[in-house]
């Protein structure tokens, strides 16, 4: 008996680990099951995996530019069933009649985020009597996003947002919000599965320091992200969503009018 109370030996110390695990011990470690655990190198695991949900999700690729007094996006349209209808399927949506969004990512997350902002952006014009500014609604769309990285209650908005609008002040305007809540003003700004090769086409175009009317924005985004994807567009294979001076509000251009712009882009070539 008093060899079972007996205080027990230290156990023989081995060699400490020190520095950052590499990230297959990272995982295995469980750091990856949790948004709100930093793992020893500083990183949240499944905020990073929300970045993978934009590029890997639908796989799809997303630019948007901004001109002299217009803001051009454009994307690519896939209908991933023949059954289905395609003018259901969206990436463009109105947050107000003069603020446009497209959304890269994960579709119901997509429209979880639209419907949050429209509310936001409904509250804002109750109160104040004017609209919000968009600059202001990218910085309430990233709270949301920024506090769903710190409490394990719910998981990131798999989407990346880019938010444009012609500003009272500011003039033609173009904001990012990512799923971790960064959100910055852009002259140009991409989104998807090859959103690095098309940030590299869409700096050669911001460096020639160009003032694009309306027209020649939107050919350089098209032609940005044709180049990029390797491919001709036909006009149903993208979406075109643009805010200018000349024209009321956010619009969408139709398939004839995104004819005419590939048209133009081919007879330059």
């Amino acid at each position: 008996r008093s060899a079972a109370l007996a205080p027990r030996s230290p156990l023989p110390a081995g060699p400490r680990r020190l520095g950052p695990l590499p990230l297959a011990m990272s995982r295995a470690a469980g750091y990856d099951r949790h948004i709100t655990i930093f793992s020893p190198e500083g990183r949240l695991h499944q905020v990073e995996y929300a970045y993978q949900a934009v590029k890997k999700n639908e796989n799809v690729t997303s630019v948007a530019l901004r001109g002299k007094d217009c803001v051009v996006g454009v994307t690519q349209k896939k209908v991933p069933d023949k059954l289905m209808d395609k003018d259901f399927i969206t990436h463009l949506y109105n947050i107000t009649p003069n603020i446009g969004c497209l959304m890269t990512g994960m579709t119901p997350d997509a429209r979880a985020l639209v419907y949050r902002a429209r509310e936001i952006a409904a509250k804002f014009k109750d109160q104040n009597s004017y609209e919000i500014p968009v600059h202001f609604l990218a910085l309430k769309m990233a709270n949301i996003g920024q506090v769903y990285t710190q409490h394990a209650y719910m998981r990131p908005y798999g989407v990346n947002t880019m938010l444009y609008s012609i500003d009272d002040e500011a003039g033609a305007s173009l904001y990012q919000v990512d799923p971790a809540g960064m959100y910055m003003g852009y002259k140009a700004c991409a989104a998807g599965t090859k959103d690095a090769e098309a940030v590299n086409a869409l700096e050669k175009v911001v460096k020639k320091k160009l003032d694009l009317t309306e027209a020649e924005t939107i050919q350089q985004a098209i032609g940005a992200l044709q180049a990029v994807l390797g491919m001709d567009f036909k006009p149903s294979d993208i979406e075109v969503g643009i805010v200018s001076k000349s024209k009321t509000g956010f619009v969408r251009l139709s398939e004839e009018e995104i004819d005419s712009h590939l048209t133009a882009i081919a007879e330059k070539d």
